[in-house]
């Protein structure tokens, strides 16, 4: 049994407008079949896509607070030129400069228009196959922890393990990269930000719940009913929240 990440689910008081930036900012397109806009490769929706992580901008009614998510994209470029040239297209669709405290960093800190903060990336050899989304990011106390955790439960591939960073990616050596970096502070608020896993099909769901449970998952109500939705709600080791996906 194993799962697979296939969406980067983010939360936007107005999510149509959030996932036209999204799917400008990365060449995609936006499809809102319902109450969520999904963004994902253009030439038609094909879900779950076998390569990239689509995002799945979900409506809710509140705005995001001032504390900085947990959560990020890393977007990738191939030359300073494109480098240039993506900042400043990202700006003119709405995006702000953000300080995090990076400093003289060789890398820009953005937010979309509701203020989701994402990098640009210089230009790294080890992202140069991955797509426009480098790597989904996320802050944490305890990188062998998450690796421990995210390497069991889901199918792809660890790459690297220190106290600092620990970094997966799919077994079929494309698309993002899923990195866990280390702070010094500790998750306090909801993420605004969280990854959607989904069992191949034919897996059990519940059994695949259960497994994560073993592994260290928590179960999280963030106010689902649960005679209402599909997916289940979960923490990681460190409070991240994510949900397994009905495969049916």
């Amino acid at each position: 049994m194993a799962l697979r990440p296939v969406m980067v689910n983010v939360k936007a008081v107005d999510a149509a407008a959030v996932g036209r930036f999204w799917a400008e900012a990365l060449g995609w397109t936006a499809y809102s079949a319902g109450v969520t806009t999904y963004v994902g490769p253009g030439g038609g929706l094909v879900w779950p896509d076998p390569v990239v992580l689509g995002i799945d901008v979900v409506p809710v009614p509140e705005p995001k607070t001032a504390t900085k998510n947990r959560v990020h994209l890393d977007l990738a470029t191939t030359s300073a030129t494109h480098q240039a040239e993506l900042l400043a297209r990202l700006k003119a669709l709405g995006a702000t400069p953000v300080d995090v405290g990076q400093g003289e960093a060789p890398w820009t800190v953005l937010a979309d228009p509701e203020g989701n903060e994402f990098c640009v990336l210089e230009p790294r050899d080890v992202y140069r196959d991955t797509g426009p989304i480098a790597a989904v990011v996320v802050d944490c106390t305890e990188p062998r922890v998450m690796a421990r955790f995210w390497g069991g439960a889901v199918d792809w591939t660890l790459h690297e393990v220190t106290d600092d960073h620990a970094v997966l990616r799919s077994a079929q050596g494309a698309g993002p990269y899923l990195e866990f970096l280390r702070t010094p502070d500790a998750k306090t608020v909801p993420d605004r930000v969280h990854l959607d896993l989904l069992p191949y099909p034919g897996d059990d769901k519940a059994a695949e719940v259960d497994r994560l449970r073993g592994l260290g998952a928590t179960d999280l109500d963030v106010g689902q009913a649960a005679d209402d939705v599909s997916w289940t709600c979960l923490a990681d080791p460190e409070g991240h929240e994510f949900c397994v996906l009905d495969p049916s």
